[in-house]
């Protein structure tokens, strides 16, 4: 007798929701976090950048894990590493920990998300059933993002920091435990040698670590240090060998072939420079709203809240403008409106008012940021093969984690050694930072108009309603 799908659908959706929960919680609890551990202004970004880096460097090698080997198996193995990692994060006691810590958590959500989204299309078919389970499943994720910052700030606020990496814990176990009786296990159908390209997985997260650690040892440094210039030259030489080596791998994590569709080249490029301006936004926003505004971890999550409901609301109505206006203008538009919320942002100062600044410039950015990336995903895989499909989806994924994490440190280095360039000249710390902040968000806003770049030189598409709705379930 077949099981009920339905209870599969609530597991899997829980977990995605507690894997989406954790990268926004984290955001509102960074200034209690840096006191309490002693984290230094630069340190501060691996909190944020050590899990998007091996999130999004082993994603695509956790997806190929799951379907060779199991997608219940390592579904559950993802839950038991992100849920004891969750707990040990809740207890360090040094930065250096919590930052390994981080890493691991992040190398645990890669496990466990690829595996819940190919759970969730092994177990429904084609169709009506399909199209809810995958509303819920996205919808819970947005929600997730979108009650992370409250839920961070409740816990800061009630309890302490430590608390946004234990709550994990409770959902980690009662999943873990249900999943057996609930999930059926599934493979992909294997047709020859089984290979995992390890060595693909490993080449591209190393090069990719070297290059953020070669940029945020910079700010002490100097960008002319041998460390520095040992470190950019390694990873740009890692990632080298990476392309190398999937280019001749009989089974590689990226298809190169894949790139040669400038659709796909462009939107991955628009998608990393998409997440480089949302984290770093993010990263900086939280900060100065309780380091110079003053505000509660809670105030904080409060303020950032109707960024959340802006965003929800843009991606019902973006996929609807792509389907009449084509995705290049939706994504110059969204771009623009990226733009004018990031330099609204970077004119607040701790006396600033919320309603006319920082408010407008919340729920523009909302609005932008996924008017941008939403055609971009679109058009991502809007002329891949079908038989790719998953293999684009999961390259446009990795784009969006690992620029982010590559923009977080540059857009955070460069903030930061302004703010110490102020300071050196004479001026009061809390206008250092405002300084900082500003400098941050205007940073920002050039990665955003890079992809008014990217949009004019993209082909523009008209996507059917149900190239949408496929881009959709592959995001």
């Amino acid at each position: 007798m077949p099981r009920n799908p339905w209870p599969t659908l609530a597991v899997v959706a829980v977990a995605q929701f507690m894997v989406v929960l954790d990268v926004t919680i984290v955001n509102v609890a960074l200034p209690d976090i840096q006191q309490d551990l002693g984290f230094s202004a630069s340190a501060l970004q691996w909190v944020i950048s050590a899990y998007t880096l091996l999130f999004g460097g082993f994603l695509l090698l956790g997806g190929r894990v799951a379907d060779l080997l199991g997608r219940r198996r390592m579904f559950v193995a993802g839950l038991v590493l992100f849920g004891v990692t969750s707990l040990l994060a809740g207890l360090a006691q040094s930065p250096d920990q919590l930052i390994v810590l981080r890493a691991v958590q992040g190398l645990g959500g890669a496990l466990l998300s690829p595996a819940a989204f190919a759970i969730l299309t092994v177990t429904f078919a084609h169709g009506r059933q399909r199209n809810i389970a995958m509303g819920v499943w996205g919808g819970l994720a947005g929600l997730g993002g979108t009650l992370g910052v409250i839920a961070g700030g409740l816990l800061v606020d009630s309890l302490t920091w430590r608390w946004i990496f234990l709550v994990n814990v409770p959902f980690a176990i009662v999943l873990a435990v249900l999943t057996p009786s609930i999930v059926a296990e599934s493979r992909a159908p294997q047709t020859g040698r089984r290979t995992f390209d390890v060595a693909g997985a490993l080449l591209s997260t190393a090069g990719l670590l070297a290059i953020v650690l070669g940029v945020i040892r910079a700010e002490p440094l100097g960008w002319s240090s041998l460390e520095v210039i040992a470190l950019l030259v390694g990873g740009v030489a890692l990632l080298t060998a990476f392309v190398r080596v999937e280019a001749r791998s009989a089974a590689p994590l990226v298809p190169l072939t894949l790139f040669r569709s400038r659709s796909m080249t462009l939107s991955t490029l628009a998608l990393a420079l998409n997440g480089a301006a949302f984290l770093a936004m993010f990263f900086l926003t939280a900060i100065f709203l309780q380091q110079v505004r003053g505000l509660t971890a809670l105030e904080t999550g409060l303020e950032f809240l109707p960024m959340g409901f802006a965003a929800i609301a843009s991606a019902v109505v973006a996929s609807q403008l792509v389907t009449r206006f084509g995705t290049k203008p939706v994504q110059i538009a969204g771009a623009a409106l990226s733009i004018a919320g990031l330099v609204l942002l970077s004119h607040a100062d701790a006396t600033s008012s919320y309603v006319a600044t920082v408010l407008p410039g919340l729920v523009i950015f909302g609005i932008g940021i996924i008017a941008t990336g939403t055609p971009a995903q679109i058009a991502a895989v809007a002329d891949v093969r079908h038989e790719q499909a998953g293999a684009a989806s999961g390259v446009v994924n990795a784009g969006y984690q690992v620029g982010g994490a590559l923009g977080l440190a540059i857009i955070t280095t460069l903030s930061t050694s302004h703010v110490e360039g102020l300071i050196g000249d004479g001026a009061q710390p809390q206008d250092a930072l405002v300084g900082g902040f500003e400098r941050g968000l205007l940073l920002a806003a050039v990665f955003a108009a890079a992809n008014i770049v990217l949009a004019l030189a993209a082909p523009r598409l008209h996507p059917t309603e149900e190239q949408i709705a496929e881009a959709a379930v592959a995001a």
